[in-house]
């Protein structure tokens, strides 16, 4: 079964049931409806936690750990959020589910690093978790290169998108990045800074480009700089993407989503029409 994300996310319907997930839900109407999506879409059974105790027992009693859990923000037995701090001491990747949101939870969530957060606010709420969790654990397939010569900004990113599920390498210069690429040919996505010495983020996506088409790989560059110029120089060069430092999470995770649903809808494109030909 085929499942077409609302943000363009294109699933090709294979099983996810090895899976293990954990949903942490005090609500019999929203943990049966996800639990029907995600066995209907991705042949995942739900281990379904109506409080704070089922769900340290879940979580601590299986010798076969939870690949994600989904959770709200207050649960019984943990109603000032206490699941939340359990869920990150534990070590687990955390999707937040909730119908409570202002901007100081916002804050909190993004300070914790949870994997997402999708409110229940729409009829479509259950979908986008459902889109959600089928990122998390298919996002291991995307390999991603990240260039910039600042040591600090290569580790922000990487722990952000392995935060994310993805697989990724590093690269100090853009010299170091062309070596890397020859290496990997699985890199789908290079994340580039533009400011860097010898080959800039301009040149470094002219050289890439030389040898990799749109359909093979995405390039997204990122600066600090307050030159509003620099999106438009990097598009030219051969660039997808741009976005300026610093990051809104939401923002740079959803980029990355939109370059690589891109990339997929391509290939596919370009397969149906080397099947017909």
């Amino acid at each position: 079964m085929s499942f077409f994300g609302l943000s363009g996310m294109v699933y090709s319907g294979e099983s996810l049931n090895h899976h293990r997930i954990v949903l942490a839900e005090d609500s019999n109407l929203f943990s049966a409806m996800v639990s029907k999506r995600l066995k209907e879409l991705f042949d995942i059974d739900v281990i379904v936690c109506r409080d704070f105790d089922d769900l340290q027992f879940a979580i601590e009693n299986d010798s076969f750990p939870a690949a994600l859990a989904i959770t709200n923000i207050n649960l019984p037995g943990a109603e000032n959020g206490q699941a939340l701090n359990y869920l990150i001491e534990m070590s687990v990747p955390t999707v937040v589910f909730t119908g409570t949101f202002q901007e100081s939870i916002r804050a909190e969530i993004i300070a914790k690093e949870l994997v997402d957060y999708v409110l229940k606010d729409s009829v479509l709420a259950v979908d986008m978790l459902a889109e959600a969790v089928c990122r998390f654990l298919t996002n291991h397939r995307h390999h991603v290169l990240i260039v910039d010569d600042s040591p600090t900004a290569r580790a922000i990113l990487t722990t952000q998108l392995k935060r994310y599920n993805f697989k990724t390498s590093a690269a100090e210069n853009g010299a170091v990045a062309l070596e890397v690429l020859k290496k990997n040919p699985d890199i789908e996505l290079v994340i580039t800074d533009y400011n860097m010495p010898e080959i800039d983020g301009f040149e470094l996506t002219r050289r890439i480009r030389s040898g990799y088409g749109m359909h093979q790989l995405r390039i997204i560059g990122v600066s600090s700089s307050a030159d509003r110029l620099l999106s438009a120089r990097f598009l030219k060069a051969g660039g997808n993407d741009f976005v300026m430092r610093p990051f809104v999470n939401e923002e740079f995770y959803c980029r990355v989503n939109q370059n690589l649903d891109t990339l997929m809808k391509i290939r596919s494109l370009a397969e149906r029409v080397k099947a017909v030909a």
